[in-house]
């Protein structure tokens, strides 16, 4: 089974839907094989890489209060220790095109899980702005990239076409919130459910497969 995860690095609902899904695989274990990849999608293509403040950016996105928002943060809280995700305290939301540009060069070196678990605890669990060129290439070396290497991608811009095609795909099938989950380039899993939910969604479609 091919999943490809659809998300952005600055969404929580993506971190949480992650290690839900990875909790979900886990407890299937042998039973199926996965093969899990990470595809970019942007929340904010807009944003300037200098961010913007969080309280600021969710009130106008939503109408809230900034009494809901605190609520809505603890929930979110809540939910990512549930599947093992310490989520810290977060003030600002930042761009998030060239974290996807290091995504996907990842990828080609065999080491896009272990960069994009990284970008998540850096932005959900340090707020660290991961627009950064220092954080970006800190967070590349702690999951075993090639610092220079990183930097040169980073520097040259390159992947940025590849990103593009990739989120243009998702308009074209219509997929406009994240995380999403497209199983076998046929099936779609939307939102950050609990392990639960994945697990008998996987099960299900690991059935009908076979």
């Amino acid at each position: 089974m091919k999943i490809e995860f659809i998300s952005d690095v600055v969404c929580p609902w993506c971190a949480i839907g992650l290690h839900a899904l990875e909790r979900a695989i886990e407890r299937i274990g042998a039973e199926l094989s996965v093969e899990l990849q990470f595809r970019a999608f942007e929340l904010n293509p807009q944003m300037a890489a200098e961010g913007e403040d969080l309280t600021e950016y969710l009130g106008r996105k939503y109408g809230l209060a900034p009494q809901q928002l605190e609520h809505n943060q603890a929930t979110l809280r809540a939910r990512a220790a549930a599947v093992g995700f310490e989520m810290g305290i977060r003030t600002r939301i930042w761009n998030s095109f060239d974290a996807h540009r290091l995504i996907h060069w990842a990828g080609l070196e065999g080491r896009q899980r272990q960069l994009k678990h990284g970008l998540l605890r850096a932005c959900h669990g340090r707020n660290e702005n991961i627009s950064s060129r220092e954080v970006l290439l800190r967070v590349a070396r702690e999951a075993a990239l090639d610092g220079q290497q990183a930097d040169e991608v980073l520097e040259s811009g390159r992947y940025g076409d590849e990103v593009r095609r990739c989120e243009h795909r998702w308009e074209r099938l219509g997929i406009h919130a994240v995380p999403s989950l497209l199983i076998d380039g046929e099936y779609l899993i939307q939102g950050g459910h609990p392990p639960e939910t994945f697990e008998q969604a996987l099960r299900q479609l690991g059935g009908a497969a076979g």
